[in-house]
């Protein structure tokens, strides 16, 4: 998928469309945050140039703790 552009803000299945957190430089404590807001932002229709086209559901996941938990967020707008 990713070798033909599926993941990109046009793609099938985007991801990490503003860069992803190391392009944030990967804020530890900050990261699942800036997750929600990336995906946020795409819902609002906010995102600017890494807009994808459409978004209605976004999902944000987390590991943390050395692995020792996770979180997943599903947001979607109406």
């Amino acid at each position: 998928m990713g070798l033909e552009g599926q993941i990109g803000p046009n793609g099938k299945v985007p991801i990490a469309t503003m860069g992803g957190l190391k392009a944030r430089g990967h804020p530890v404590g900050a990261t699942g945050m800036y997750q929600i807001v990336e995906v946020y932002r795409q819902l609002i229709g906010d995102a600017g140039e890494t807009q994808a086209p459409g978004a209605k559901i976004g999902m944000a996941q987390n590991i943390g703790g050395s692995g020792a938990s996770l979180i997943t967020h599903i947001l979607r707008v109406n």
